[in-house]
């Protein structure tokens, strides 16, 4: 057996590059972390996008699998600075004529195993801990979720709900396998919550950063990586990049074959963002909607079902489903006393620049009369302006790509971490489990890593 690696780098510090760096740490590896960007997190930055005082996390704003998360419950977070906040109700879906759905409105059998679930959900593809457990959820996990929606839920408010909570795998609903993430998220949100961090996802980033100096790792910002050749000979790389990104740092060193494979990997949808600056909560006809940091606006199961089939059809929804967050409800930190924050977006075709910032506060008027009344400011950004604030969002896709049953366990190829040139390792959200900030697959590909050098 050779001797565990001296030396490694990390090349991003999102939640699964900053995870990686950390197990490596552990494991006593000299780590490096290198960000292109002047600050660390990938999607766990915040930053002042409308008005001086106000905070607003540029990618991911609240975190249903990230309290679950079972590497992110090993580390010291809470000591490092990270709060959690809980709101009433994990989850909020205005409906017309006043009524909004709750988490309450749906019922999940699976719920009171989620702690042994999400082990075996956020896995590499392998024989499940879990077995019994794991082959209950596959067999609800596999439908469509409207077929699942309209099978095994009796309302049209539960079918609202588990649409929205669907939608958030980027798949059009009719796709096999969508049903499993509406079932992940309820069982989560039933479980763990649908918390967010005190002060903004920055500082989640802020905590596993913190740790890693605890364990003596260094951070380099404003470092780009251009070539896999530029880092030091012998040493251990962690990337948590797209696929696309890998092809192009790592033409000198990856075979043909595999580069072919990294850049025919297939993106989703990308996303339309807005953040605004509000002199006053968001006024929602229904009450229960200001009792949540998580509001999805979107109808009934079957306007959610259109606007999530358009943009796999390069089509712009003219009634988006939208995803809101209205954090300063619940975390004052975020904007002046008095004042507020919230954050949405809605899927549209990858690499689109059609401005949707009409149809979306649209949406929210829908359901809250009087918003555009409360806005100060707002930030808009398009699928270019995210890819350009990230190079991995490609055309905006801030999954890591498409989910779908192609590209699902084998994401971007069968050696999933694991590339063809020696030492090298993909442990981005464009392999398993995929994308959410849970660190999980930054946690499987520095083990992966480690077991390779024993």
């Amino acid at each position: 057996m050779s001797a565990k690696p001296k030396r490694a780098f990390v090349i991003g510090s999102g939640p699964n590059g900053l995870t990686a760096a950390i197990v490596l740490a552990r494991a006593g590896v000299n780590v490096t972390v290198l960000e292109a960007q002047p600050t660390v997190g990938g999607g766990m930055r915040s930053a002042q996008l409308t008005l001086p005082g106000f905070t607003h996390d540029v990618c991911s704003a609240v975190h249903p699998l990230a309290v679950s998360s079972p590497i992110f419950r090993k580390l010291p977070l809470r000591e490092h600075g990270l709060e959690w906040i809980q709101p009433p109700q994990p989850i909020a879906h205005p409906m017309d004529g006043g009524q909004c759905a709750t988490i309450d409105d749906l019922s999940v059998p699976l719920a009171n195993r989620w702690a042994d679930l999400v082990e075996d959900i956020l896995a590499p593809p392998r024989w499940p801990k879990h077995p019994l457990l794991a082959a209950a959820f596959g067999a609800r996990a596999l439908w469509p979720a409207t077929v699942a929606a309209r099978v095994t839920l009796h309302t049209v408010r539960a079918r609202a709900l588990f649409a929205g909570m669907a939608a958030h795998s980027i798949l059009p609903l009719e796709a096999p396998a969508s049903a499993a993430f509406g079932w992940v998220l309820t069982m989560s949100a039933k479980s763990a919550g649908w918390p967010i961090a005190r002060g903004g996802s920055q500082s989640i980033a802020n905590a596993l950063v913190s740790y890693l100096y605890s364990l003596g790792g260094e951070i380099i910002s404003n470092q780009r990586v251009d070539s896999l050749d530029e880092l030091e000979p012998g040493a251990l790389v962690l990337c948590d990049i797209s696929p696309r990104e890998l092809a192009r740092i790592g033409s000198a060193r990856l075979p043909p074959y595999y580069l072919e494979k990294l850049r025919r990997y297939r993106y989703g949808p990308g996303v339309f963002k807005m953040d605004w600056a509000l002199d006053a909560p968001i006024p929602w006809s229904n009450s229960e909607c200001g009792r949540s940091a998580t509001v999805h606006i979107g109808g009934t199961l079957e306007e959610i079902a259109a606007s999530e089939r358009a943009p796999w059809r390069g089509e712009h929804s003219q009634k988006p489903f939208v995803l809101l967050a209205q954090p300063s409800l619940f975390d004052p930190t975020r904007a002046p006393e008095g004042k507020h924050t919230a954050w949405a977006y809605c899927h549209v075709p990858n690499g689109s620049t059609e401005d949707m910032a009409s149809r979306i506060e649209a949406q929210i008027e829908r359901f809250a009369p009087g918003f555009h009344r409360t806005i100060l400011a707002r930030n808009t950004m398009n699928t270019a302006d995210m890819q350009s604030h990230n190079r991995n969002l490609v055309g905006g896709d801030i999954g890591g790509g498409a989910v779908d049953l192609r590209q699902l366990f084998t994401r971007p190829s069968a050696g999933i971490y694991l590339t063809p040139a020696r030492g090298v390792f993909l442990c981005s959200a464009s392999t398993p489990p995929g994308g959410g900030v849970h660190g999980m697959c930054g946690y499987h590909a520095a083990r992966w890593a480690l077991m390779d050098e024993d």
